[in-house]
């Protein structure tokens, strides 16, 4: 009987180290395990090959043989081949053509696919047995043999056993040991080395990280490749790469306990890992690791230099790997070369947010006033910001090197950067939203404002409009969320106002005196509202000289709730639908502006109707057409359209320029050619610039024309 075991060694010894695999008992296991297979009684008749390019197999300090020496005296055959790409070739010449008997047998260990053409060439008999022993299946469909294969994993051979890992890391201690270090704590790029040296010792079962997630200020600034701060994310991003994120409570013995208690309990199981890493510098795992070796688990210990334990760096049983060895962290002082906004992501809260708001808060509290590293670290500790002057050294010191913020002196003075990209879009977005809610709570006379009423406001900021800002209410509400916990905005919960019973979140402003930033934008607020007062009795032409973007808003309303209420004989038109219908010419608070300019005149009615579509009452605006400011404006679009009217009739072109020579006085015709273009009443041509249609069957058009439509197209017939 012909059988044969074909090893590829080169393959293999990257398996074994992967494993935590003895490449010596691996070579064993594997010809034991092909004569049994192979229902032989004597596996001196097995035919066993190894092949590598052996020159450049080098020894392992903990092998006392070379792989070839070891693969001769396990009764291999062994075969030099230097390039893999003719590792058939060089077998069928080597090995195969010497026999002329057909293969019954024919097993492949190898977990790559080079070796897998050799199955199509060889001669075998009909009724031989083909197996591939490897890692995965999927290696051996891919290579597209025709011959039926049995494929069989290494790892559950007879006599092969890979070693499992489990791993248990302080982060709080590692993270914060990194950071003190010197080193800036890449979480994207720590999680994927520390995955990576884990796998090293053996097959990767189980992986965990203590630290207190959530807790604000706990940990050192965590951030990604791009420079940004993702300490809110880290869980997420551990479960991502198959890493449990375990809670504890903030300080070391807290961590001490769990983990200890965690790794003890785990070591009792059948299963437990053969090979136990403990990432932290902690001398006080030593009651951990001594019960560990006496159960002949391999202890491995990853520490950081210069934080690392005396007594764990001199226990003899021990293997110690040091973390900023195996990693490519990058220094503080090389911080501020990352650009830091050069990704697309969405800008959202991080600890960079705190140091920039509460900086803020303390300049404008005081703006006279120099501001040093401690004033802003015990301020960042008040608010809860950090829970310790260490934590909070160091995220001011990180965005020194970050450039968010700048020294001055060298008494620890500091100053704002208000040129970073950061700095400059976080103050942006927090003057936006406590303007936003001051403006609402002034002009409406509010105590406070709904959460939902202020997601819908935000979203109509068009300063905030930049990219990855205010695309979507989670955007929003992250940052609503950040300005609560910085004490900028107050939220509370009070009774719906349909169901007593339920309660719903809202927004205050808190107390002016315990609030700066609020205090400062509640006087700019107020400042814009001095304009609704000095609106009252202005007619919509004179507006312009005001604010003639309010103004042109101003128009826009009242021709879109006229035409909307006469033709669907509606009293009212909803105000949500009105807004979205005009947001794309309202730039920050214009639209609110105009309904207040509106309502300061009694041209419209805002109030909430009952719905036949739901249940619940709908905010709308009920225009007074009889009122002469809106007689005015009205007045004008009729004038309009009928010198549109004039035009179609006269087979004249309509175009701005044409308009132009037709209408008489003080016009803003871009703005109409606009209102028209928004009403449906006109449309563009295609592909013919500023030349628009009429549409005749409108709604407006007909009533301005007194629907004498009929007879015009059967003139135009």
């Amino acid at each position: 009987m012909a059988a044969y075991l074909i090893a590829d060694v080169d393959d293999l010894r990257r398996f074994t180290a992967q494993n935590g695999i003895d490449l010596h008992e691996l070579a064993v296991a594997l010809r034991g395990g092909a004569g049994f297979v192979a229902g032989l009684y004597d596996t001196t008749s097995l035919k066993a090959v190894a092949v590598a390019d052996w020159r450049s197999q080098l020894r392992d300090e903990n092998m006392p043989l070379e792989p070839e020496a070891i693969f001769r005296s396990a009764g291999y055959q062994v075969i030099d081949v230097r390039d893999r790409s003719c590792l058939p070739e060089c077998l069928l010449q080597d090995v195969f053509h010497l026999d002329s008997i057909p293969i019954e047998e024919l097993i492949l260990a190898t977990t790559g696919a080079d070796l897998l053409p050799l199955i199509d060439r060889v001669n075998v008999t009909d009724n031989a047995r083909i197996r591939v022993w490897g890692d995965d299946e999927s290696a051996v469909r891919a290579a597209g043999v025709s011959r039926d294969v049995i494929f069989q994993p290494l790892v559950g051979l007879h006599g092969i056993k890979g070693k499992n890992v489990w791993v248990y890391i302080d982060f709080e201690n590692i993270s914060i040991s990194l950071n003190e270090q010197g080193f800036v704590v890449n979480l994207d790029h720590l999680i994927e080395r520390l995955v990576s040296q884990a796998q090293a010792h053996g097959k990767l079962v189980k992986m965990s990280a203590y630290a207190p997630w959530g807790h604000r200020g706990a940990l050192p600034p965590l951030v990604d490749s791009s420079g940004r701060e993702v300490a809110d994310d880290a869980p997420a991003r551990l479960m991502m790469a198959n890493i449990d994120p375990v809670f504890h409570l903030p300080g070391k013995q807290s961590a001490d306990i769990r983990i200890a208690r965690d790794v003890l309990t785990d070591a009792g199981h059948p299963e437990a890992g053969d090979v136990i890493i403990l990432a932290t510098g902690d001398r006080d795992f030593n009651d951990v690791i001594n019960p560990l070796l006496q159960r002949n688990r391999t202890v491995v210990v990853w520490g950081v230099r210069g934080s690392t334990g005396r007594l764990l760096q001199s226990h003899p049983s021990l293997q110690l790997e040091y973390i900023d060895d195996f990693t490519d962290l990058q220094t503080h002082q090389s911080l501020s070369t990352v650009e830091t906004e050069a990704h697309t992501d969405s800008f959202v809260p991080s600890q960079w947010s705190s140091v920039i708001i509460q900086f803020f808060r303390l300049n404008a509290a005081q703006p006279e006033k120099t501001i040093t590293v401690k004033e802003l670290i015990d301020q960042l500790i008040k608010v809860g910001d950090v829970i310790s002057a260490e934590r909070g050294d160091d995220l001011v010191s990180q965005a020194i090197s970050l450039g968010i913020l700048q020294q001055q002196s060298a008494l620890g003075v500091i100053e704002l950067n208000h040129q970073h990209p950061v700095v400059d879009k976080t103050l942006l977005i927090v003057n936006r939203m406590v303007r936003r809610v001051a403006n609402t709570l002034l002009s409406r006379n509010w105590e406070y404002v709904n959460y939902g009423f202020l997601l819908k406001g935000l979203s109509m900021e068009r300063d905030l409009d930049r990219p990855g800002m205010n695309d979507s209410d989670q955007w929003r509400s992250h940052w609503i969320d950040c300005l609560v916990r910085e004490r900028v905005l107050q939220r509370d919960l009070v009774p719906h106002r349909h169901n007593p019973d339920d309660l719903v979140p809202v927004i205050r402003l808190p107390a002016i005196s315990e609030q700066p930033l609020a205090q400062s934008a509640a006087e700019q607020s107020g400042a814009d509202e001095f304009s609704s007062q000095e609106w009252q009795g202005l007619p919509p032409h004179a507006l312009y000289e005001t604010d003639a973007e309010v103004a042109r808003m101003v128009t826009r309303i009242v021709v879109s709730v006229q035409q909307f209420t006469s033709f669907r004989n509606f009293a009212w038109c909803p105000l949500g639908s009105l807004h979205r219908r005009l947001r794309e010419f309202d730039s920050g608070v214009v639209f609110q502006h105009a309904v207040e300019y509106l309502l300061v005149n009694n041209m419209v009615t805002v109030n909430e109707y009952p719905n036949p579509r739901s249940e619940f009452n709908t905010k709308g605006i009920e225009l007074d057409e009889t009122y002469p400011f809106v007689a005015v404006i009205l007045a004008e679009r009729d004038e309009f359209i009928r010198v549109l009217l004039e035009m179609y009739r006269a087979n004249v072109t309509i175009s701005q320029a044409n308009i132009e020579q037709r209408l008489k006085g003080q016009w803003d015709i871009p703005l109409w050619i606009s209102i028209m273009k928004i009403e449906n009443v006109l449309n563009a041509l295609p592909g013919r610039a500023d030349q628009f249609s009429l549409f005749r069957t409108h709604h407006t058009v007909k009533l301005v024309a007194n629907d004498d439509v009929g007879e015009v197209a059967e003139a135009k017939g």
